[in-house]
């Protein structure tokens, strides 16, 4: 593996959380048993920041709080972390979409990332009013990052005329210092050639390493055809004790607390998804409670109730970060975790992993400079 600095996150889960698997998402409804006020937001805003994650990625869709809204008050009572927002092309103006970022930027002091979600499910793109079809949504995806890439640059007024948008003399008053970042993920055919003209980070769902490889190749080959190279990132839950016995008998309680019927009503809610990343989700488990560990550390039972990334790594702490490292070798730089709780799980991500990790040497905590070399005053050594 070549020398590279690995970036953690963390997500927000703004429809609740719980001890439990908290069943729904990517397009049905959702919640936990424990709340999402913002209280408890805060909370997990804190945990992450202090584990040394660098910044937490926020939903977006019906079944969850609004992340604009959320991660701006969020901002405030934070100090270094940043905010992966979520935002759906095609519900807002580019030009107003543009300003938005621009505006966090400036009052977050640089700490805006940006997670672009074409959007996967008909039936919730058409509650907000938006009935394009699954390549049409893709087509508006790119027409949308053009027109918010250009003004994000552009000293003069800027016009564009695409198939689905249009802009005349658009132009932002004040534009990002630093320009934020651009996460966009997708599986299906069309989602590549937006990746790689417009994305800085694509991301991926857990899959087995020789799966993830492919689509990581399918990428870098679209981004090289644009004379462009993207980061990778990894979205996936953690499952992390002390022990791996520990950590399996957490996946096997997990997975004992779904109530019966449960798993039949969520797949038949997702098996009416387009998104081509939800039915490789959903093969990795074909409905089936037994033969979950799919490879090495590798669960796929949070997908049985899940929407959206449905695999964990569960092991002891060193199990995890060596999967990690796997991952790492395939190019993946930027891992966007989870965990039931958020909180609890953050914890022993931070104090179990990272350290490990740290001492690997490739990854730092993103707001505490690395430990100075420990000197007694007056040596000979400290004087020399």
């Amino acid at each position: 593996m070549t020398e590279q600095t690995l970036s953690f996150h963390w997500f927000l889960p703004t429809y609740g959380d719980s001890r439990g698997l908290v069943a729904g998402g990517h397009g049905s409804f959702m919640s936990g048993d424990r709340p999402a006020t913002l209280r408890y937001l805060n909370q997990l805003t804190a945990a992450a920041e202090d584990n040394g994650f660098e910044g937490v990625l926020t939903p977006t869709g019906a079944w969850c709080e609004d992340a604009w809204l959320t991660t701006a008050m969020l901002v405030q009572t934070s100090e270094t972390l940043k905010f992966l927002v979520a935002l759906r092309p095609g519900l807002t103006s580019p030009t107003l979409a543009a300003q938005m970022a621009a505006t966090f930027q400036r009052h977050s002091a640089g700490r805006l990332l940006l997670n672009v979600v074409t959007g996967g499910e008909p039936r919730e793109q058409q509650a907000y009013g938006d009935f394009l079809d699954k390549a049409e949504r893709y087509a508006r995806t790119g027409e949308f990052l053009h027109i918010v890439r250009e003004l994000w640059r552009s000293t003069e007024p800027f016009s564009f005329t695409g198939e689905h948008l249009r802009v005349r003399d658009a132009l932002l008053s004040a534009r990002p210092d630093p320009i934020p970042p651009v996460f966009f993920g997708g599986s299906s055919g069309p989602a590549g050639p937006v990746a790689a003209r417009y994305a800085d980070t694509y991301l991926t769902w857990g899959e087995p390493l020789d799966a993830v490889a492919k689509k990581l190749d399918w990428i870098r080959g679209l981004a090289a055809i644009e004379g462009r190279t993207v980061d990778f990132g990894l979205r996936i839950h953690v499952i992390s004790r002390d022990t791996a016995a520990e950590a399996w008998a957490e996946a096997d309680r997990l997975l004992a607390g779904i109530a019966p019927g449960e798993i039949a009503r969520v797949q038949a809610s997702l098996a009416q998804s387009e998104s081509e990343g939800q039915r490789r989700m959903a093969r990795l488990h074909e409905g089936r409670t037994d033969g979950l560990e799919i490879a090495p550390n590798l669960w796929a039972g949070v997908g049985l109730v899940r929407g959206g990334a449905g695999t964990a790594l569960v092991g002891s702490h060193a199990e995890v970060a060596e999967r990690l490292l796997e991952y790492a070798a395939l190019g993946i730089d930027h891992f966007i975790l989870s965990g039931y709780p958020h909180l609890e799980e953050a914890y022993w991500f931070g104090e179990g992993v990272l350290p490990i990790l740290e001492r690997r040497g490739v990854w730092q905590h993103p707001s505490r400079p690395a430990a100075a070399p420990v000197v007694t005053p007056f040596t000979a050594a400290a004087s020399s």
